[in-house]
């Protein structure tokens, strides 16, 4: 039996009820509801551009560091202007014996010049580093050819030449022959020396790519090398690296470790990765303020959408609905406007991210976290965005609401 208390207590409305009224304004008026939910999208879209396609460069980047070896050391002399520094000749030997290194290699500088042919000018060096180099240089830097072969024991002993790809380029050689006839030469000081093979790009040590590698033996007996080193490159064991890096430089000279530097090639390329951690963090605050301007804009309709639909909040207030209903349609619609935009968003930021690291060749990394955030964050906003509007709607007396019918 229903009495009059259970009549005058108000209904509980179920939880697609309240979805199916929150629908509603979202259903009206299509158009303005698009636009609102723009706002969030563009923010969300955003936030996951800014963190994946970061992610996939450094996925890659780790990729090509793990190709080329995050264990290379590299061991130069220290510059001093009041005297010249050299390594010394036995400085290779001396690294090779150190226990965790795993090979070691070097090049040095012939100071020489290399030209096309004996008719270009004499001083003209085209920008280019002649290097008289080890057989075993290619490993230990994680180099490969282009084209044709690397230096052998047999033909480092001659005048043959490998190029860098700069300086296959410079130097006009476009290619290196194949089979039993004449190769292109090129000049190097006064003599001529044949192109055996050509480098291809080096990332982690770009000076090598404008560089002409001779062999070393055949430096020593063409150009008047004298066998002192410029650059050692050495691996060693992934976990013994700082313990080589420290003893290096008593290991090299042990009567001048102060003329001895020491440095990571991928260092550099760590300074690059915070510098575009920075930038990630500057997008990632463009990406906020085009989210905080998304919830502006959602605010903003759900205001004008309390204003215009004073009277069916005045018809469903006197029909029996009491506040907390109204409050919960105008902000369940809020945040479902919000959450499709974020829907939306985050398709956009996907497809996005998905497209570029198809087009980079990366792999594609989108990390979970800025998905959920995204998502996450949109739904936040929308409930910030219909808090105040949804508020005044309740707080809209009947009679004032009914007042312009």
């Amino acid at each position: 039996m229903t009495t009059a208390l259970d009549a005058a207590r108000p209904v509980r409305l179920a939880v697609l009820d309240v979805l199916g009224l929150g629908l509603l304004g979202i259903r009206t008026r299509k158009t303005r509801a698009a636009l609102s939910a723009l706002g969030i999208a563009i923010g969300i879209a955003t936030m996951i551009v800014v963190t994946g396609i970061p992610a996939s460069s450094q996925a890659q980047l780790m990729r090509e560091l793990s190709a080329l070896g995050t264990n290379t050391l590299q061991v130069t002399a220290a510059p001093d202007e009041s005297r010249p520094v050299l390594l010394p000749v036995e400085s290779v030997g001396m690294v090779a014996r150190i226990g965790p290194v795993l090979r070691v290699s070097a090049v040095a500088n012939t100071h020489t010049r290399v030209r096309r042919s004996d008719r270009t000018d004499p001083e003209d060096g085209s920008g280019l580093t002649v290097l008289a180099s080890r057989a075993d240089l290619l490993p230990v830097i994680g180099a490969h050819l282009q084209q044709g072969s690397w230096l052998t024991a047999a033909t480092a002993r001659f005048p043959a030449v490998v190029l860098g790809s700069v300086a296959a380029s410079r130097l006009g050689v476009a290619g290196v022959r194949a089979g039993d006839g004449p190769g292109q030469q090129v000049m190097i000081g006064d003599r001529w020396f044949t192109v055996v093979g050509i480098l291809a790009a080096v990332p982690l040590l770009p000076e090598l790519d404008r560089s002409v590698l001779v062999g070393w033996p055949a430096a020593q007996a063409e150009l008047g090398f004298d066998g002192h080193p410029t650059v050692l490159y050495l691996q060693s064991r992934e976990p013994a690296v700082e313990e080589v890096r420290a003893v290096l430089p008593e290991t090299v000279n042990p009567e001048q470790p102060a003329d001895v530097l020491v440095s990571r090639p991928s260092d550099a390329l760590t300074a690059k990765r915070a510098t575009e951690n920075t930038f990630s963090s500057l997008f990632l605050a463009l990406a906020g303020v085009a989210l905080l301007v998304g919830g502006i804009g959602v605010a903003n309709t759900m205001v004008i959408s309390v204003l215009e639909r004073r009277t069916e909040i005045g018809l469903r207030r006197a029909l029996g609905a009491n506040r907390g209903q109204i409050r919960g349609q105008f902000l369940t619609e809020s945040v479902v406007l919000a959450a499709l935009g974020g829907l939306a968003g985050t398709l956009l930021g996907l497809s996005a991210t998905v497209g570029y690291a198809a087009y980079q060749h990366w792999p594609l990394v989108v990390p979970l976290s800025s998905t959920l955030a995204g998502l996450g964050g949109a739904v936040v906003v929308g409930v910030l965005a219909g808090v105040y509007p949804s508020m005044r709607a309740a707080a809209l007396p009947p009679t004032a609401a009914l007042a312009g019918i």
